[in-house]
């Protein structure tokens, strides 16, 4: 599509997105969106838009580093428990407990007993997420091994998104028929009536972020709470007060100032 019907289509959805924030603030409802798939699917991309205009006291976005020491002595959910959203809240997990299923499954860093208990433990988990209230809703992202691969190289060219270039990213590329059988077997124990998964076609990255929050807004049954009216007072007189001369403050130097000039000349 192009880029004007994209921009104002993901402006109307975001609109609506921050309507749906105040519906949950309002109710007390507890939102869990749980991003998963490949890398470089696209997920971060749609994590973005869709945080992109909320408010930040009550949309988080949950993305954890590698287990430290202590974690890794702990149940394997534990860790992820304590960001499950309190009444009124959002929580956009950037990868999840899935991890365990996928990665730790394909690389070895966990043990056949705890894939298989991870596999037992999570729909009773899921259930009973539902089951307190919960709403609980996890994305898959698809993207093909050819356009994983052009998204990995462009990664390498731009300095600023080299960063999500790692090694076991690289190993997605190796390891890609390991990869799908890990998810299809996940999909075939976790894909359940109480949390089903919800695949997006992540192919088209624009495509993705649309039909991802469209989706999103089209599985709540929010109602459009109109915000509190606001009126902003009239500014006062100023007083006899003098404020100190700004040549006593360090200030930041213009730097913009400095690029528009060279930019004129």
């Amino acid at each position: 599509m192009s880029k004007r019907a994209y921009e104002k289509e993901l402006a109307r959805l975001q609109v609506e997105l921050v309507t749906m924030q105040r519906w949950v603030n309002a109710t007390g409802a507890r939102v869990l969106v749980i991003f998963e798939g490949r890398d470089a699917a696209g997920k971060g991309g749609a994590i973005k838009r869709v945080t992109q205009y909320l408010n930040p006291r009550t949309a988080r976005v949950v993305a954890l580093p590698q287990p430290s020491e202590r974690e890794k002595g702990e149940w394997y959910f534990q860790r992820y428990l304590r960001h499950l959203p309190s009444s009124g809240e959002i929580v956009l997990m950037d990868r999840s407990w899935y991890n365990r299923a996928g990665v730790e499954r394909v690389l070895g860093y966990c043990t056949d007993e705890e894939y298989e208990r991870f596999l037992r433990q999570v729909p009773v988990l899921e259930r009973m997420l539902v089951d307190d209230g919960i709403i609980l809703i996890k994305y898959w992202f698809s993207v093909s091994d050819k356009e994983q691969e052009r998204r990995f190289r462009s990664r390498l060219k731009d300095p600023m998104r080299r960063w999500k270039l790692s090694d076991t990213d690289l190993l997605s590329i190796t390891k890609w028929e390991d990869y799908s059988r890990a998810k299809d077997a996940m999909f075939e124990v976790t894909d359940t009536e109480e949390a089903p998964w919800f695949t997006v076609e992540s192919e088209d990255k624009k495509a993705a972020r649309l039909n991802t929050i469209h989706h999103l807004l089209s599985t709540l049954d929010y109602e459009h709470l109109e915000p509190k009216p606001v009126t902003i007072p009239p500014r006062p007189e100023a007083d006899d007060y003098d404020r100190p001369p700004r040549d006593q403050f360090q200030c930041v130097p213009d730097h913009a100032e400095k690029i528009a000039a060279q930019a004129k000349g």
